[in-house]
């Protein structure tokens, strides 16, 4: 790390900056992305998918959010690496504004930063754009396309296409730089690339044309842009994309295909609800695996959970699943399923997991088994969990309702039922979709949480409680709006034997019957 750092430092010199942005994402922005791609993890050893680094002469920081707080602290070597520990509602620019003196630039790569962000850095900060960021990295491989039959879309690409065209004139076009979005319009799908389904791509509408380039053809893109108006979206185009298109590009006001994926059509609703089910086997399996086995370690129970995904029908899984036991659940992305840690009786484990099967949407759950019999604080940190899932999922929906009225009112369930040393660090839930973290709809503090939640908008409920001595609860059904009622995809219910009846109010005791108690 010492050789990388004087590297990097050197191409700072070069550059003339004082400080130097190192991002987790690829040119595509992806947040996924195989560790090779990762110029923060190189530099920091932090192997969370989100949180920034910047590098200094005579400092290196690391800004983390409340999920990777404990395991930035693990991962990284403090007398390098300075953490600094995001709260909630916490803007990362604001904060890391506080460690850049007046004057002092900071050199940003281009090619990983959005149009947008770096719009919103050079208000913080004075900011010097580069092609690169002087860390050596592999660039995204172009993987398999296949595609996803329209039964499982609901829509055809050309009525997508058609849909975009309608609203342009003769001398625009729009740019989708967004893998999600160009994999949405042309219904296609690429499961080659571990945790994913995405195509690696971008895609050009015009009026009366439409281009997908793919492969090599990406590299050349801006040469088929004969359009006078370019219209982007600032957040999710790379700023070197965005400086090559000049004058011509313009900001769209509201992102069309954003807009037409994130409500998903009553064909996906389908398919979610049969991948769901093929995911919800799989945990029941994996639920009896731990039961039935003595002697097996995290490694062990995710080595099997992949087996079992495989086996019921999954083309990918939608991201490394998290198998941590104990203290280790304490870590809300905890990956390491080690060898070494053995389940015994009275061990808590935690499993997040989901895959993609054959419409490339991905599904998503968190369940917590107990092996053997729980301690009475792993049944009271896990029954409060669980009312403030029943609460936020039992929440009275109304005309332009959002993520972050839901959102505090988990937050108030356990501010009325607080637990010593336990603490609940993130978001309350995400959107979900071609990607597993999909926005809008967002259950959080953040501003992005405030837009409406509409009908066949799919989204998390995954309240949780962590200690860092002790262990950690979370508990996550992935869920859609129908009619302005929460309805849960998951079926996978609820360990009986964690549960103290004596915690929930009549009401509770009500919500949960209408779930599966084991």
């Amino acid at each position: 790390m010492n050789e990388l750092l004087s590297s990097a430092r050197e191409f700072m010199k070069r550059e003339k900056v004082d400080f130097l942005l190192v991002n987790s994402t690829n040119e595509f922005l992806v947040e996924y992305n195989d560790l090779k791609e990762n110029a923060r993890y190189k530099l920091t050893g932090f192997s969370g998918s989100t949180g920034d680094a910047l590098l200094g002469f005579d400092r290196l920081y690391l800004f983390v959010d409340g999920r990777y707080h404990i395991q930035a602290d693990l991962e990284v070597n403090p007398e390098i690496v300075a953490v600094v520990k995001l709260l909630a509602g916490q803007s990362q620019l604001t904060e890391m504004a506080k460690q850049i003196p007046a004057n002092a630039v900071v050199g940003v790569c281009s090619k990983k930063n959005s149009q947008a962000r770096v719009e919103a850095m050079e208000k913080h900060f004075k900011v010097k754009l580069l092609q690169e960021d002087g860390i050596e990295t592999s660039a995204p491989d172009f993987g398999v396309i296949e595609d996803i039959s329209e039964d499982l879309c609901g829509l055809s690409s050309d009525e997508k296409i058609s849909k975009i065209q309608k609203t342009l004139q003769i001398h625009e076009s729009i740019l989708f730089t967004n893998p999600e979005d160009v994999s949405y319009l042309y219904n296609k799908r690429d499961f080659s690339r571990r945790y994913s389904s995405k195509i690696t791509g971008k895609a050009l509408i015009s009026k009366h044309t439409d281009t997908l380039f793919t492969g090599e053809k990406i590299k050349n893109f801006d040469k088929y842009i004969t359009s006078d108006v370019v219209y982007v979206d600032k957040a999710t185009i790379n700023a070197y994309d965005y400086t090559l298109l000049g004058k011509k590009a313009r900001q769209i006001k509201e992102n069309p295909v954003l807009a037409m994926r994130t409500v998903k059509t009553d064909a996906e609703i389908e398919h979610l609800k049969s991948a769901f089910a093929r995911t919800d086997k799989t945990m029941y399996a994996i639920r009896n695996f731990i039961n039935e086995n003595d002697n097996i370690s995290e490694y062990d129970v995710a080595k099997k959970l992949e087996e079992l995904f495989y086996e019921f029908g999954a083309k990918n899984l939608s991201f490394k699943s998290i198998v941590a036991h104990n203290q280790n659940s304490a870590l809300a992305h905890y990956s390491k399923s080690s060898k070494e840690e053995i389940l015994k009786d009275g061990s808590l484990v935690l499993i997040d997991c989901g895959a993609y099967y054959e419409g490339g949407l991905a599904t998503d759950i968190t369940r917590v088994f107990v092996k053997g019999n729980p301690a009475d604080l792993q049944k009271q940190v896990y029954t409060t969990v669980l009312k403030a899932f029943l609460n936020a999922y039992n929440f009275k929906m109304f005309e332009e309702t959002s993520g972050f009225e839901i959102d505090r009112l988990a937050r108030q369930i356990f501010d009325e039922n607080q637990i010593d040393g336990f603490v609940f660090n993130h978001g309350l839930g995400h959107g979900l979709g071609i990607n597993v973290h999909e926005a809008p709809p967002s259950l959080s503090l953040n501003e992005i949480a405030k837009t409406p939640i509409k009908n066949n908008m799919c989204f998390t409920i995954e309240p949780g409680l962590y200690n860092k001595e002790h262990f950690g609860v979370r508990l996550e059904n992935s869920c859609y709006l129908e009619n302005g009622e929460i309805k849960s995809f998951t079926n996978m219910c609820y360990e009986k034997k964690l549960i103290d009846l004596s915690l929930l109010n009549e009401q509770e005791k009500e919500w949960l019957n209408a779930f599966e108690v084991l």
